[in-house]
């Protein structure tokens, strides 16, 4: 082989590497902002303030990512969406990753091309209905008409429920939440079904919010958590990570308050100094800076405190931690180690 042809291959097979090696992250760095796919408005999750900016548990999770890979959490575009066209804008790029409420499934992990992120939010669906209609128990809901969201797990949980069931019911098609309450308020539907979370938000919203109830059934698993697009391994890396620094730091007792000052100087803490980018180079593995989860705590606080801000019982969804407690305090959340 001549060795022009020979540095010719060579360029281009560097050239495919490159490329290959190229994507979401060096789009964001270059952009200067991340974009991040939420809901449309669901109160306690993502909504916008009266000042035009965002607020919610899963906006938070958009600005620790915007932190700990710009340095900032204040560099987000959030782009709103719905249940129909979330996926749809994830994969034609209209966001960089998506935290909206969305349940992780077999058929959007292998179909829809989404590389899911460490669940962030236990939940399962439930029904709201008003106390005056005398129903406690959805096994009481034979006939009732339910309003449900298109394309979404709730309407093929829904109709599984009713079928096992052995009942008959009425199905009033809506597209977001904020049509399933107008549809619910003005009695088009006796019942609304969501995630019982999203329940919480809507009857927090509603003129009378004692006047109404959420039924004890549960009748699905509805793990949340943020999305990326398929074929970008180390994109999906940095959003894993993230989630899980701020499930770490809840237990390792780190927070917004004080993360800057333990990051000051190490500690006698290996697994805390990994964390903090005083040892090791867990930053660099991710292409990131050393101090990516501390710029992360500092931009939103720890797990715990993201839930209590928007979620907990000191809000208006009034939300006790249950299964989103951390694993030390006998929840399910438990994230894999830094090391």
């Amino acid at each position: 082989m001549r060795a022009t042809n020979f540095l010719v291959i060579i360029a281009v097979l560097f050239s495919f590497t490159v490329m290959a090696d190229a994507g979401t992250l060096e789009d964001v760095k270059a952009r200067g902002k991340l974009n991040c796919i939420v809901s449309s408005g669901l109160a306690g999750f993502a909504s916008p303030d009266g000042k035009g900016g965002w607020q919610g548990f899963d906006v938070d999770f958009c600005r620790a990512v915007a932190a700990a890979v710009l340095g900032s959490g204040d560099k987000v575009n959030f782009v709103p969406s719905t249940n129909r066209t979330r996926f749809a804008q994830l994969n034609a790029g209209e966001g960089d990753i998506l935290f909206r409420n969305t349940t992780e499934t077999l058929s959007r992990d292998a179909d829809l091309k989404l590389t899911f992120l460490p669940i962030n939010y236990y939940d399962g669906q439930g029904f709201l209905i008003r106390r005056s209609l005398g129903v406690t128990s959805a096994t009481q809901l034979a006939g009732a008409s339910v309003c449900v969201q298109v394309g979404t797990t709730t309407e093929l949980n829904l109709a599984d429920y009713f079928r096992f069931n052995k009942m008959k019911y009425e199905h009033l098609n809506t597209g977001t939440n904020a049509e399933s309450i107008i549809m619910y308020e003005s009695r088009r539907c006796d019942v609304y079904t969501t995630d019982a979370s999203a329940l919480a938000s809507t009857r927090a919203a509603l003129k009378n919010p004692s006047e109404h109830m959420i039924l004890p059934e549960i009748i699905s698993k509805e793990p949340l958590g943020g999305a990326v697009r398929h074929g970008d391994d180390r994109w999906a890396d940095i959003g894993k990570w993230v989630v899980n620094a701020l499930i770490i730091a809840e237990e390792m007792g780190i927070t917004q308050k004080n993360v800057k000052e333990l990051a000051k100087k190490p500690g006698n803490n290996p697994g805390m100094n990994r964390f903090l980018g005083t040892e090791g180079s867990m930053g660099e593995m991710l292409g990131l800076d050393k101090k990516w989860a501390v710029n992360a705590i500092s931009a939103v606080g720890n797990y715990g405190e993201i839930f209590e801000r928007h979620l907990g019982p000191k809000t208006p969804l009034a939300l006790e931690r249950g299964l989103n407690a951390s694993w030390k305090a006998g929840g399910l959340l438990y994230a894999a180690p830094i090391r």
